[in-house]
């Protein structure tokens, strides 16, 4: 068996992953409304949501783009975002259906890549793809604001979810639309 050799890419993706369960005991013990708990929740979710943004520039600048990272980079995002959508609808933050739909997505998305893959084909992200993530981080940092840290102005929350659900969808049916898979044919 081949020893698994991390380079530094892969090294900050699993930072995310660690981050996961630090990001959800403060939020979760700041439910509570203890601001201090929250603060270090949304500090070390801001931490996790750059070091998607690092780990994937670090392995194109050196080129170092490997399995590893291509199954794990997605799974730790897929991680953070519905630890945190979870967490948040724990605590009556947010409505369960938008973390049903966001998560659903994230499954269905998953299983569509696990098939083609099966079928040798590789469904590579896209912009609906990373502005989906990029929607998510920035509804959920809004969320985990308002109203105990910083008050935001009315239904802005409400609008960051709303734009996150609804790229999400887009994005969903954009990767099923690129797939070209046959799902429903007979073998022969």
């Amino acid at each position: 068996m081949k020893k698994l050799k991390l380079n530094l890419a892969n090294r900050i993706t699993l930072i995310r992953v660690i981050l996961v369960p630090l990001f959800m005991f403060f939020l979760l013990v700041g439910s509570n409304h203890n601001l201090i708990y929250k603060v270090f929740a949304l500090i070390i979710f801001i931490i996790a949501a750059i070091t998607d943004c690092l780990d994937g520039y670090i392995a194109r600048k050196n080129k170092v783009i490997t399995k590893f990272g291509k199954i794990v980079d997605p799974l730790a995002d897929k991680l953070l975002v519905s630890s945190a959508l979870i967490s948040l609808v724990a605590m009556e933050e947010i409505s369960p259906w938008i973390a049903i739909i966001i998560i659903g997505r994230e499954f269905a998305v998953t299983g569509l890549r696990v098939v083609a893959a099966s079928e040798g084909k590789v469904i590579a992200a896209s912009k609906w793809g990373k502005w989906k993530t990029n929607l998510q981080i920035f509804a959920i940092i809004a969320v985990i604001l308002d109203p105990d840290i910083i008050s935001l102005p009315l239904y802005l929350k409400e609008i960051m979810l709303w734009l996150a659900v609804v790229v999400t969808i887009i994005s969903g049916v954009d990767y099923f639309k690129k797939a070209e898979l046959d799902f429903f044919a007979e073998d022969n």
